[in-house]
């Protein structure tokens, strides 16, 4: 029997739930040691970019040796704190926080960050499981994201293990 957990939240999972296109550019928020940016980077191909984000210089300079490991050269790589007003607007297709929520103190303002960096239509997908000591529920991710304007695109996986697809939506005419 398939555990549960790994069936909901392993990096292969993650990125198929994205709906990714060649060329797309990607916001990768506490990447940590790169095990969801080097898949996502070879997800979109030579002409799309992920920028990956953590505010551990360690962690990041494990990304960065991972992505050279693997030959890909359409990864940057950003020491920052998410919700300081740095990231821009209208810049990335999709952007995720993989077990990485629980861990930012000033989470309503990041996700006012990320929803101002995001393109219209764009996603942001939170991915939480269970066994991290800054778990998330699916109740506390839908109700802070819809009160800074995402609305829900999809849902997988249970309370256990799961990932909630959060739409940007596109700017009325």
């Amino acid at each position: 029997m398939e555990n549960p957990l790994a069936k909901n939240y392993n990096s292969r999972t993650i990125i198929e739930r994205l709906g990714l296109q060649p060329g797309m550019r990607i916001l990768d928020v506490g990447c940590g040691p790169g095990r969801v940016t080097v898949p996502l980077a070879r997800a979109i191909g030579s002409e799309g970019q992920v920028v990956a984000l953590d505010m551990q210089p360690r962690m990041l300079r494990r990304a960065e040796a991972k992505a050279r490991a693997a030959g890909l050269t359409n990864i940057s790589f950003v020491e920052m704190v998410i919700g300081t007003g740095k990231l821009g607007s209208d810049q990335y297709d999709r952007v995720l926080l993989v077990a990485v929520l629980g861990e930012i103190p000033d989470r309503e303002s990041a996700l006012r960050e990320i929803y101002r960096a995001l393109k219209p239509g764009g996603i942001l997908s939170v991915s939480e499981i269970i066994v991290d000591p800054h778990y998330q529920s699916r109740r506390a991710v839908s109700n802070l994201a819809t009160s800074i304007g995402f609305h829900e695109e999809a849902f997988f996986g249970n309370r256990l293990a799961f990932t909630l697809n959060l739409e940007k939506l596109k700017e009325v005419e």
